[in-house]
């Protein structure tokens, strides 16, 4: 048996399974058609898994079952839903848990078809071995469905470098207004109006819930909560301990504006840090052998037209 033939049986084995496991998808379970009417939240999760996310919603409805299948297998052996769930909010992407695995499935599915294209170039020109071909596309599949979370947790440090940048601006106009007399409730929404940004948006959120009867320092903890940034926890917590008990709320908000600022600056002089240590690599590697040579080589020419 040649390698190619083994490659493709493979796939056509493969390609069986996953119509197994698609027919087997289409059966509904008595719980899932119940759930909808017991469980508010429940359809609403139904509902925006029914909403398209391709521009092919007839092909995406089609392989759906496939989908959940991978979706459950990389919920068993990926990161757990509730971690999933808050860093979805973390990043504020508009994706529930079961959207961005089948996302994560795609980006699978899309490396195993690269890994395949690459198996059968290599099977027909270099005659690799079967073995050594489903470990390269099993490795593809992989990469790609890490690279989807990859994104994502790059996605939460920029949300959350744009927040602690903004954080200072922020708590100067918020200081500014309860100095000019507003309230906490009036200056929180004069900021959110004035201003645009990541800041802007949590403050509208932490506004909205604060209308719906949520208390104000309650709202300032879910928003510490919501977005995982440690400056923001502190600034949070300190409105929120200033709000309760009645202590001066533009002092609060000064000193706060100040501890990120110097935190900014301390980050900041640790990574120069580290950018110094790293120019030294090719200083030494690079720039000094070739000044070395250069000083050496005119003596060793003399050296030798002497003799």
């Amino acid at each position: 048996m040649t390698p190619l033939t083994g490659l493709l049986g493979f796939t056509l084995g493969l390609g069986m399974a996953l119509l197994v496991a698609w027919r087997r998808a289409r059966t509904s379970r008595l719980a899932d058609r119940i759930a909808p009417h017991v469980r508010a939240s429940v359809a609403e999760e139904l509902r925006l898994r029914a909403e398209p996310m391709t521009p092919f919603p007839t092909v995406e409805r089609l392989i759906a079952p496939v989908v959940r299948d991978g979706s459950r297998w990389i919920e068993r052996w990926g990161s757990p839903t509730q971690e999933l769930r808050a860093r979805l909010q973390r990043a504020g992407v508009e994706l529930t848990v079961e959207q961005f695995r089948a996302h994560q499935v795609v980006w699978g599915v899309s490396g195993m078809a690269l890994g395949t294209v690459a198996a059968v170039l290599l099977a027909a020109t270099r005659g690799s071995s079967p073995v050594a071909l489903v470990a390269l596309i099993a490795t593809a599949g992989v990469c790609g469905a890490l690279a989807r979370d990859y994104l994502l947790t790059r996605a939460v440090a920029r949300r959350e470098a744009r927040i602690v940048a903004e954080l200072p601006t922020v708590a100067e106009l918020l200081a500014l207004s309860v100095g000019a007399g507003e309230g906490a409730i009036g200056a929180l929404e004069r900021v959110s109006r004035s201003t645009h940004g990541v800041m802007a948006e949590e403050l509208r959120a932490t506004l909205a819930a604060s209308r719906t009867g949520t208390p104000l320092a309650q709202a300032l903890t879910q928003l510490a909560d919501r977005t995982g940034a440690m400056p923001l926890r502190r600034f949070a917590d300190g409105v929120a301990t200033a709000v309760e008990r009645g202590t001066p709320l533009a002092e609060v908000l000064r000193a706060q504006a100040q501890d990120v600022r110097s935190a900014g600056q301390r980050a900041l002089m640790e990574e120069g840090g580290k950018r110094e240590i790293a120019m030294m690599v090719p200083v030494i590697f690079l720039i000094l052998p070739v000044t070395v040579v250069f000083a050496v080589f005119p003596g060793l020419t003399t050296i030798r037209l002497g003799l």
